[in-house]
């Protein structure tokens, strides 16, 4: 990051380190995805406690439970999983698993949300789980704005592996002449 950002609000200077992230590594959400993530950065800001969740024992205990506190269940944890993958993602490390098992999760929840909830919200739902990787690869620049890496070289390497993360690419190098073969195919 170049300068500090200095916006009037919480809320604008999310959306301006988004947008400055979405630039950087060439990527651009709509309207509706961008809001989500911004009123999530702003939702998440002053929790630190989140990091202590275990997301496989919240995504399993969502299996459990019925109606809106279903939704509220599954919703977080995709929410968390995509702070820990893109935020966080040596969390994972310390965990002894890999990033991939936060998109896993994380895209599993919002999508079972798209099937669960009433038609408006869950083509949202749908949508994040769609974009999960896109969304993680703008967080992870937003990280990386100060000019050091989130990722070891071999934690991008299986990252862009399992999800086909563009931004893992570039951090590999592979982004310009070189495309290394790939496990997964990404749309987005």
């Amino acid at each position: 990051m170049s300068q500090l950002i200095l916006e009037p609000t919480s809320q604008a200077q999310w959306q301006t380190l988004i947008h400055e992230a979405q630039a950087a590594c060439d990527r651009n959400l709509d309207e509706t995805l961008e809001s989500y993530l911004v009123f999530l950065l702003m939702r998440f800001a002053d929790r630190p406690e989140c990091t202590a969740r275990i997301m496989a024992e919240d995504y399993l205990q969502s299996q459990q439970l019925q109606g809106a506190h279903r939704e509220e269940c599954l919703r977080d944890v995709g929410d968390h999983c995509l702070l820990f993958s893109g935020l966080f993602p040596r969390l994972a490390e310390r965990r002894l698993v890999r990033v991939s098992y936060f998109v896993n999760i994380g895209r599993s929840s919002y999508r079972q949300l798209s099937d669960v909830v009433g038609r408006q919200r869950a083509a949202l739902y749908g949508q994040l789980s769609e974009a999960f990787i896109v969304l993680m690869d703008i967080l992870h620049t937003m990280r990386e704005l100060g000019g050091q890496s989130l990722l070891t070289p071999i934690q991008a390497m299986e990252l862009w592996q399992e999800t086909g993360s563009r931004r893992c690419l570039q951090q590999l190098g592979g982004g310009r002449n070189a495309l290394p073969v790939s496990g997964s195919d990404e749309t987005h």
